[in-house]
């Protein structure tokens, strides 16, 4: 009788353990589900020739504050997306605010290629390519956290510069 007891109170303490981590592990998934949902902002823009424009604007990424900002200008096609680990090829142009160009690799006719989230460019690229469809256009603004933050890049790049590409995705390979 003690034995069958004992297992009955066993058994009983396992389920409670059990349902006890169950509960915890799916209030923390839920919060992580809502932390996603309200870090994650889209909104559609219509711009002087009427047309939309959208423009996303992803979580905060720094302490800092300040936000990555994306707009696509053009739509891509196909049902393809890249995501993290892809092997893209893209081109751009980057300029400062004030509109001074600083690279481009339209400039050179040649596309630039590298693996998307694998900290190969900066970080406001990793973040602010994925997603795209081949022929798609974005615009990015890249706080300097998520670009090259304290360091200046040779006699182009001041220090602390925010960075504004026009990307286009040539190829996801």
């Amino acid at each position: 009788m003690k034995n069958s007891t004992l297992y009955l109170l066993l058994a009983i303490a396992i389920v409670v353990v059990t349902l006890i981590v169950s509960i915890v592990a799916g209030l923390k998934n839920d919060k992580k589900i809502e932390n996603q949902e309200s870090t994650t902002k889209t909104q559609i823009k219509t711009n002087e020739k009427g047309t939309e424009k959208i423009s996303i604007q992803p979580v905060k990424e720094d302490k800092s504050g300040q936000d990555l900002k994306i707009e696509t200008i053009k739509e891509g096609t196909g049902d393809r997306i890249t995501k993290e680990g892809d092997m893209i090829s893209v081109h751009y142009t980057g300029t400062l605010l004030d509109g001074t160009k600083f690279d481009s690799s339209l400039d050179r006719n040649q596309p630039f290629s590298f693996d998307l989230g694998m900290s190969q460019v900066i970080k406001g690229w990793d973040i602010g390519l994925i997603g795209m469809k081949i022929g798609e256009k974005r615009k990015l603004i890249i706080p300097p956290s998520m670009g090259y933050g304290n360091m200046a890049v040779g006699d182009k790049i001041p220090e602390n510069s925010t960075l504004i590409f026009e990307v286009e995705l040539i190829e996801i390979k």
